[in-house]
């Protein structure tokens, strides 16, 4: 029959003086006080193993963990024997596990897959992902373990954007969160992307669409920028955005060796040198790759006049107080203001895209893969390699080009719908049409 030990108390271990050697106070259930010549006082437990050897476990030493703790530390130890496992390995995964929560925390794991991603990124599409993470997502999560998140804890900062009403930027918080999880799931820190789960979790807004004029009213347009008394490049800026319904960007960042008047063409690149001090002026086309642009007669003939303008510089539109520095953003759309338009629901300078794209469309000429080309929406197949879309449907686009050019001057003087500037007056009409149909 085994010895009764007695228990411990609080007073026994307090009073337990150094010897000369080692000595033990025990507790009973393996548990002992072990007393070093040295005065320090260490919990130890004493058990057999799962695999029948004996083990001992160090729990800490007293006063720091006191007789309470210790017998709960015995406690927790005795109910994983129970149940066959050996508490010394329990505890050294323990351990690696905090380790890894400390060193996988939520930002260590964004800026790997940051890191990774920022490869096949543009340089200012990474800028702006590592912005918004520092901004709106490390500071509630970045600290964390990504083991100890849930999905109501990624919830949180992408409610306090929605509540700002930044509705878009809370999509994209939870695209990098799914993506930052999901990388988390494929290193083997965690089984499971709860990020997943947010799917829905916040509103989405309504898509804006951008003004633009009906047919009936380009004769007005065109005269009002006949008379337009702002800056001649402003004017000119103004109409060649309607002829060749680039975007903003594209427009305003263009440099003078991109354009090949004597080839007709302009290739807008996917990534362009940066400005210093200039935001985002280091986009080029959608998407980060070359798009070919086509000049009609009417747009070398504008390109010509702003060539004697700013030719000498490197930009096209060169910004009027500081040479090196484009034009403004805004400075479309505040000249389109000046004329007397409402830039919030009559017309803008993107609203050229949707009036160019919706002619070209109910001309019934084109093929909906050279009008989606020409709109630079066309997605892009990285099988086929990052420039194989440049030329496609070139011939057709040319012509394209040119007959909505012709189809505006068409309407100096008065109104002619797409359609008809397409069938009706193909006829000995001065427009590409004939071409197509030789």
């Amino acid at each position: 029959m085994a010895r009764t030990v007695p228990p411990l108390s609080d007073s026994k271990c307090e009073a337990a003086k150094p010897r000369d050697k080692d000595y033990k106070l025990f507790d009973g259930q393996g548990l002992f006080l072990l007393v070093k010549p040295s005065g320090v006082k260490t919990w130890r437990f004493k058990f057999i193993r799962p695999d029948g050897r004996e083990g001992l476990a160090t729990f800490g030493n007293y006063p720091a963990l006191g007789l309470k703790a210790a017998r709960e530390r015995r406690a927790e130890a005795l109910a994983l024997l129970v149940m066959g496992r050996d508490p010394i390995d329990c505890a050294k995964q323990a351990k690696v596990e905090a380790s890894n929560a400390r060193n996988h925390t939520f930002k260590a794991l964004a800026l790997e897959w940051h890191a990774t991603n920022a490869r096949k990124w543009s340089v200012g599409h990474a800028h702006n992902v590592m912005r918004r993470l520092e901004t709106h997502l490390f500071p509630s999560l970045g600290a964390r373990p990504v083991s100890d998140l849930k999905a109501r804890d990624l919830l949180t900062p992408l409610k306090a954007v929605e509540k700002r009403d930044s509705l878009d930027l809370a999509s994209r918080l939870r695209q990098y969160q799914d993506g930052i999880m999901r990388y988390a799931v494929q290193h083997g820190h965690i089984e499971s992307n709860p990020a997943r789960d947010l799917v829905g979790a916040t509103a989405t807004g309504k898509s804006k669409r951008r003004p633009a004029l009906p047919f009936d009213q380009i004769p007005d347009l065109l005269g009002r920028l006949e008379i337009y008394k702002g800056r001649p490049l402003t004017r000119l800026a103004v109409h060649l955005s309607l002829l060749l319904f680039i975007r903003s960007s594209e427009l305003r960042f263009a440099r003078w060796p991109e354009i090949d008047l004597k080839r007709g063409v302009w290739v807008i690149p996917g990534e362009r040198a940066t400005i210093e001090g200039v935001k985002y002026s280091h986009r080029g086309a959608k998407m980060a790759t070359p798009h070919m642009v086509p000049l009609s007669r009417q747009a070398v003939a504008m390109l010509k006049q702003i060539q004697q303008i700013t030719g000498h510089l490197d930009l096209v539109f060169a910004g009027d107080h500081y040479h090196w520095k484009p034009m403004s953003e805004n400075t479309v759309n505040k000249a389109l203001s000046l004329m007397g338009y409402d830039t919030k629901t009559e017309l803008c300078g993107h609203g050229f895209r949707a009036m160019a794209c919706s002619a070209l469309t109910e001309s019934k000429l084109w093929s909906k893969d050279a009008v989606e080309h020409q709109m630079s929406h066309q997605e892009r197949n990285k099988v086929r390699g990052a420039y194989t879309h440049l030329t496609e449907h070139m011939e057709e686009r040319r012509l394209m080009m040119q007959w909505w050019a012709d189809y505006l001057d068409a309407n100096r003087k008065q109104h002619i719908t797409p359609y008809d500037f397409a069938h009706l007056l193909a006829e000995g009409a001065d427009n590409v049409v004939s071409i197509l149909r030789v």
